[in-house]
C-alpha cells in the first residue's frame, strides 16, 4: 500500500466534514479528504500489526523461543481443545519418572535378605523361599561436589642416626597427575555441555570446600584438549563432511580479541557460531565453529573435506543467503517450520487465514511422523509424500497464491510477506516431496545451537579464538554423544586415557564405536 498524500486540515475542517456527510451533501474535495483519511487509517493498522510482530520476534530472541504449536497458538478453537484433552489422555502413566534402569552409571549394592536364604522353610508356612527374577528396589541419591578431592597424607619417617627421610608411596593406582582425566571430563561437560561458565563452578567448589579456581578450570580443560580431544574432533569433522544430509545455520558469538582487531583494523565485525549436524548413514554428528566466518562460509570449508566420489549432499538451512555456500554444489532445502513461523508471528491479526496455513502444514508433519514410525526407508518415505502430501501442498500453493492475485491479502502487510516468502522459496521448502531422505525443516540444528546459545547466555563470550576453538571443540563432541545417547563424561574421560591410541586411529574412537577399542578391563 501507497503513503497516503499528506493533508493539513484543522479541526473545524474535520467538524464541517462530518457535518456535511451526516446530511448527505458532499462539496468538491470531500472524496479525496475522505479517500486519504481511509488510507491513513488502513496504513495505521498495518504499521501497528507490522510493529506488534517485530516485538514477538524481539521476544523471542531475548527470552527464547514458546512453543508454536496449534494449541497455543489458537486456544480458542474447540477442535484443538478436544485434541489436546485426547492427547493428554493418551499419555502414558509415570511420565516424567525414572526407573531403576535409567540409572546407568549408579552404583549397585546387593542386600541379601535379613534373616533369610535360598531353600529355607517359610515363616509363614511349611514351603520354602526360593530366589524371585526380580529384585526389589530402593534409590537413594547423595549430594556431593562436582569434583572430588583426595587428599593422601604420606608417613614420612626419619633416620635418627643418619637422617635419611623415608616417605610412603601412594597408593597403586593413584597417579602422578594432581588433576586426572576424570576432573578434565567433568569441567567441559559442566562447561560446554551445560553452560555453566567458570567462575559459578568456582562458586560453587569454594561454597563445598573443594575450591577450584576459574583460571585452573580452564588450565584443565585445555590440557584435556591436547590429549585425545583435538585428534578426535578433527576425525568427527572429516566425518561429517561425507554426510548425506547437512544442517546448518547461525547465532551471534562475541570474541573479545576479535573485537578489538576489528575496531582497528575495520575488518569484518559480525562474529558468529555456526551450528551443524550432519546425517551419515546412521549417526548424527554435530559441529560448531565460532569466529567471523558465517554459516555458508563454514559450510564452504568442511565440505572441501568431502570424499570427490560422493554425490553432493542435501544442505538445510533457512532462506538467508548467508547459509548457503556459494562455490561447491549442493541439494538446497529450506526449512517448512520457518515458513510456518511467519504465519503464527501474525496469527492474532489474521487467524483465519493463519489457521488454515498452519493446518495444512500440521497435516504433511502428521504423514512425516507416519513415515518414522513405520520406518519406512528414504525411497519409501518419498513415495507415501508424494502421495500423502503432494496434494496437500498443492493445494496450500494455490491457495497462497490466490490471496495476492485476487488481492485477498495486502502484500505489504504481515500475511503478505509471510505468503511471500512461501512462494518465493517453495521449491527448497518442498524438496521432500523430489528427493529421498530430504529433511522437512532444520530443527535439529536449532536445537544443537542452544548448547551455544546457553554458553553465550551465562558466559558472554570468549577471550581469544583459542579459547572459542576448544569450546567448540567439546560442544562438538559433548552433543554428538547427546545426540547418538552416548555418556559424554565417560567418553571424555576414555579420549584423555587412550590418547596416543586415539591419535594413532581416530577413526576407530568416535563416539558410536569407541567402547569398541576400549581394553577388556576398562569397558
Amino acid at each position: 500500500m501507497s503513503r497516503p498524500k499528506q493533508l493539513d486540515l484543522k479541526a473545524e475542517d474535520l467538524e464541517g466534514l462530518l457535518a456535511r456527510v451526516e446530511k448527505g451533501i458532499l462539496l468538491e474535495g470531500d472524496y479525496q479528504i475522505i479517500k486519504s483519511l481511509v488510507e491513513a487509517i488502513a496504513l495505521l493498522s498495518q504499521s501497528l500489526d507490522d510493529k506488534a510482530t517485530a516485538i514477538k520476534r524481539l521476544l523471542r530472541m531475548i527470552f527464547g523461543a514458546k512453543t508454536e504449536t496449534m494449541e497455543k497458538v489458537f486456544q480458542n478453537k474447540s477442535k484443538l481443545e478436544a485434541i489436546s484433552k485426547q492427547q493428554e489422555a493418551e499419555q502414558k502413566k509415570g511420565h516424567g519418572r525414572n526407573g531403576a534402569a535409567a540409572y546407568t552409571k549408579a552404583e549397585r549394592i546387593k542386600v541379601a535378605h535379613e534373616t533369610l536364604k535360598s531353600g529355607a522353610s517359610c515363616p509363614e508356612c511349611k514351603g520354602k523361599v526360593y530366589p524371585v527374577k526380580k529384585s526389589g528396589i530402593a534409590v537413594r541419591f547423595m549430594g556431593m561436589a562436582p569434583l572430588a578431592a583426595k587428599i593422601y597424607d604420606l608417613e614420612k619417617l626419619r633416620c635418627n642416626l643418619c637422617g635419611e627421610v623415608f616417605t610412603a608411596e601412594t597408593p597403586a593406582g593413584v597417579g602422578p597427575d594432581k588433576y586426572d582425566e576424570t576432573a578434565g571430563s567433568m569441567v567441559a561437560v559442566l562447561k560446554y555441555g551445560s553452560g555453566v561458565p567458570f567462575y559459578r563452578i568456582e562458586k560453587l567448589q569454594e561454597s563445598l570446600g573443594v575450591p577450584l579456581p576459574a583460571s585452573t578450570q580452564w588450565d584443565i580443560v585445555e590440557q584435556a584438549s591436547n590429549r585425545g580431544v583435538y585428534p578426535a574432533y578433527r576425525e568427527l569433522v572429516r566425518e561429517a563432511a561425507q554426510g548425506d544430509v547437512i544442517h546448518n545455520d547461525d547465532t551471534p558469538m562475541k570474541i573479545l580479541a576479535l573485537m578489538k582487531n576489528s575496531e582497528e583494523k575495520a575488518a569484518r565485525t559480525g562474529m558468529f557460531t555456526t551450528g551443524m549436524v550432519s546425517i551419515v548413514e546412521d549417526h548424527r554428528i554435530a559441529l560448531f565453529f565460532t569466529g567471523q566466518k558465517h554459516a555458508g562460509e563454514n559450510m564452504l570449508e568442511l565440505l572441501k573435506q568431502r570424499d570427490a566420489k560422493l554425490n553432493p549432499p542435501i544442505q538445510m538451512c533457512d532462506a538467508l543467503s548467508r547459509n548457503a555456500p556459494e562455490a561447491l554444489k549442493i541439494i538446497l532445502a529450506n526449512c517448512l517450520t520457518h515458513g510456518r513461523r511467519n504465519f503464527v508471528d501474525v496469527a492474532g491479526s489474521f487467524p483465519e487465514e493463519t489457521s488454515h496455513v498452519i493446518d495444512q502444514i500440521a497435516q504433511v508433519y502428521r504423514n512425516d511422523q507416519t513415515a518414522k514410525d513405520q520406518h519406512m526407508s528414504p525411497q519409501e518415505r518419498l513415495l507415501f509424500h508424494q502421495q500423502e502430501s503432494g496434494p496437500v501442498m498443492k493445494n496450500l500453493k494455490e491457495w497462497l497464491s490466490e490471496q495476492l492475485d485476487q488481492k485477498k491479502a495486502e502484500p505489504n502487510s504481515g500475511l503478505g510477506k509471510a505468503i511471500a516468502y512461501m512462494l518465493k522459496h517453495w521449491e527448497p521448502l518442498t524438496l521432500f516431496l523430489r528427493v529421498p531422505g530430504a529433511p522437512l525443516d532444520n530443527n535439529i540444528c536449532e536445537q544443537a545451537l542452544k548448547k551455544a546459545i546457553l554458553n553465550r547466555k551465562n558466559a558472554l563470550f570468549y577471550r581469544t579464538e583459542h579459547g572459542a576453538f576448544v569450546g567448540d571443540m567439546f560442544m562438538s563432541l559433548i552433543h554428538t554423544c547427546n545426540l547418538g545417547h552416548v555418556n559424554p563424561f565417560d567418553y571424555l574421560t576414555a579420549l584423555q586415557k587412550h590418547a596416543s591410541e586415539v591419535s594413532k586411529n581416530p577413526s576407530n574412537w568416535m563416539p558410536w564405536n569407541y567402547q569398541n577399542s576400549m581394553p577388556v578391563d576398562d569397558s
